[in-house]
Protein backbone atom coordinates (compact mmCIF):
# COMPACT_ATOMS: atom_id res chain seq x y z
CA UNK A 1 0.00 0.00 0.00
CA UNK A 2 2.80 2.45 0.85
CA UNK A 3 4.66 1.91 -2.42
CA UNK A 4 1.39 2.16 -4.36
CA UNK A 5 0.58 5.46 -2.63
CA UNK A 6 4.10 6.75 -3.35
CA UNK A 7 3.70 5.81 -7.02
CA UNK A 8 0.33 7.56 -7.09
CA UNK A 9 1.66 10.82 -5.59
CA UNK A 10 4.68 10.86 -7.89
CA UNK A 11 2.50 9.86 -10.83
CA UNK A 12 0.07 12.71 -10.23
CA UNK A 13 2.87 15.27 -10.11
CA UNK A 14 4.46 13.79 -13.23
CA UNK A 15 1.08 13.92 -15.01
CA UNK A 16 0.77 17.61 -14.21
CA UNK A 17 4.30 18.04 -15.53
CA UNK A 18 3.33 16.23 -18.72
CA UNK A 19 0.33 18.53 -19.17
CA UNK A 20 2.60 21.53 -18.66
CA UNK A 21 5.01 20.02 -21.16
CA UNK A 22 2.21 19.80 -23.71
CA UNK A 23 1.47 23.51 -23.22
CA UNK A 24 5.18 24.27 -23.47
CA UNK A 25 5.77 22.22 -26.60
CA UNK A 26 3.44 24.44 -28.62
CA UNK A 27 5.89 27.35 -28.37
CA UNK A 28 9.28 26.24 -27.09
CA UNK A 29 10.76 25.58 -30.54
CA UNK A 30 9.05 28.50 -32.26
CA UNK A 31 7.97 31.58 -30.32
CA UNK A 32 10.36 31.04 -27.39
CA UNK A 33 13.37 30.67 -29.71
CA UNK A 34 12.64 34.13 -31.13
CA UNK A 35 12.69 35.88 -27.76
CA UNK A 36 15.61 38.02 -26.66
CA UNK A 37 17.18 36.12 -23.76
CA UNK A 38 19.73 37.05 -21.11
CA UNK A 39 23.22 35.57 -21.37
CA UNK A 40 22.50 33.49 -18.24
CA UNK A 41 19.40 31.83 -19.74
CA UNK A 42 19.75 28.07 -19.13
CA UNK A 43 20.02 25.80 -22.16
CA UNK A 44 16.71 24.30 -23.25
CA UNK A 45 17.84 20.73 -22.57
CA UNK A 46 18.19 21.51 -18.84
CA UNK A 47 14.53 22.19 -18.12
CA UNK A 48 13.10 18.68 -18.59
CA UNK A 49 15.53 16.89 -16.24
CA UNK A 50 15.28 19.62 -13.60
CA UNK A 51 11.48 19.55 -13.66
CA UNK A 52 11.45 15.75 -13.56
CA UNK A 53 13.49 15.77 -10.35
CA UNK A 54 11.33 18.53 -8.87
CA UNK A 55 8.09 16.67 -9.64
CA UNK A 56 9.46 13.50 -8.04
CA UNK A 57 10.49 15.45 -4.93
CA UNK A 58 7.01 17.08 -4.76
CA UNK A 59 5.37 13.68 -4.97
CA UNK A 60 7.61 12.21 -2.29
CA UNK A 61 6.96 15.18 0.01
CA UNK A 62 3.19 14.83 -0.41
CA UNK A 63 3.45 11.09 0.20
CA UNK A 64 5.40 11.71 3.43
CA UNK A 65 2.58 13.95 4.68
CA UNK A 66 0.01 11.37 3.58
CA UNK A 67 1.94 8.66 5.49
CA UNK A 68 1.44 10.68 8.66
CA UNK A 69 -2.31 10.79 8.01
CA UNK A 70 -2.32 14.58 7.65
CA UNK A 71 -2.56 15.09 3.89
CA UNK A 72 -6.31 15.66 3.60
CA UNK A 73 -7.32 19.19 4.51
CA UNK A 74 -5.06 22.22 4.26
CA UNK A 75 -1.85 20.36 3.23
CA UNK A 76 -3.61 18.51 0.42
CA UNK A 77 -5.43 21.65 -0.73
CA UNK A 78 -2.15 23.57 -0.88
CA UNK A 79 -0.52 20.71 -2.77
CA UNK A 80 -3.35 20.71 -5.33
CA UNK A 81 -3.30 24.50 -5.58
CA UNK A 82 0.40 24.74 -6.32
CA UNK A 83 0.13 21.92 -8.89
CA UNK A 84 -2.69 23.77 -10.66
CA UNK A 85 -0.70 27.02 -10.57
CA UNK A 86 2.39 25.17 -11.78
CA UNK A 87 0.48 24.00 -14.84
CA UNK A 88 -1.13 27.44 -15.19
CA UNK A 89 2.24 29.10 -15.52
CA UNK A 90 3.22 26.85 -18.45
CA UNK A 91 -0.13 27.46 -20.09
CA UNK A 92 0.14 31.24 -19.71
CA UNK A 93 3.81 31.63 -20.62
CA UNK A 94 4.10 29.12 -23.45
CA UNK A 95 0.55 28.18 -24.40
CA UNK A 96 -0.81 31.74 -24.45
CA UNK A 97 2.59 33.39 -25.03
CA UNK A 98 1.87 35.85 -22.23
CA UNK A 99 4.99 36.38 -20.12
CA UNK A 100 3.28 39.39 -18.52
CA UNK A 101 0.40 37.32 -17.11
CA UNK A 102 2.76 34.44 -16.33
CA UNK A 103 4.87 36.83 -14.24
CA UNK A 104 1.89 37.72 -12.06
CA UNK A 105 0.91 34.06 -11.85
CA UNK A 106 4.39 32.88 -10.83
CA UNK A 107 4.29 35.21 -7.82
CA UNK A 108 1.06 33.53 -6.71
CA UNK A 109 2.65 30.12 -7.42
CA UNK A 110 5.66 31.04 -5.28
CA UNK A 111 3.44 32.07 -2.36
CA UNK A 112 1.45 28.83 -2.67
CA UNK A 113 4.67 26.78 -2.64
CA UNK A 114 5.84 28.59 0.48
CA UNK A 115 2.46 27.97 2.15
CA UNK A 116 2.68 24.29 1.20
CA UNK A 117 6.21 24.01 2.59
CA UNK A 118 5.15 25.60 5.88
CA UNK A 119 2.10 23.35 6.08
CA UNK A 120 4.03 20.18 5.21
CA UNK A 121 6.86 21.08 7.62
CA UNK A 122 4.43 20.96 10.55
CA UNK A 123 3.79 17.31 9.71
CA UNK A 124 7.22 16.13 8.57
CA UNK A 125 10.36 18.23 8.79
CA UNK A 126 12.06 16.35 5.96
CA UNK A 127 9.50 17.70 3.49
CA UNK A 128 10.89 21.22 3.72
CA UNK A 129 14.21 19.91 2.44
CA UNK A 130 12.50 17.92 -0.30
CA UNK A 131 10.68 21.07 -1.45
CA UNK A 132 13.56 23.54 -1.07
CA UNK A 133 14.90 22.89 -4.61
CA UNK A 134 11.39 23.52 -5.98
CA UNK A 135 10.97 26.95 -4.40
CA UNK A 136 14.54 27.88 -5.34
CA UNK A 137 13.94 26.87 -8.96
CA UNK A 138 10.63 28.77 -9.09
CA UNK A 139 12.42 31.81 -7.62
CA UNK A 140 14.94 31.56 -10.43
CA UNK A 141 12.16 30.96 -12.99
CA UNK A 142 10.35 34.04 -11.72
CA UNK A 143 13.45 36.16 -12.21
CA UNK A 144 13.94 34.66 -15.66
CA UNK A 145 10.27 35.31 -16.49
CA UNK A 146 10.68 38.95 -15.37
CA UNK A 147 13.85 39.34 -17.44
CA UNK A 148 12.28 37.79 -20.55
CA UNK A 149 9.23 40.02 -20.17
CA UNK A 150 11.45 43.09 -19.73
CA UNK A 151 13.63 42.29 -22.74
CA UNK A 152 10.72 41.48 -25.04
CA UNK A 153 7.99 43.98 -24.12
CA UNK A 154 8.17 45.74 -27.47
CA UNK A 155 8.19 42.60 -29.61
Amino acid sequence: MNSLALALFVGVTMAVGALGGMATSSSVNTWYQGLVKPAWNPPSWLFAPVWTVLYVLMGVAAWKVWQEGKFWGVPGALFALQLALNFGWSWLFFGQRRPDLALVEIVVLWVSILAMILSFRQVSGVTQWLLLPYILWVTFAGYLNFTLWSLNRGL
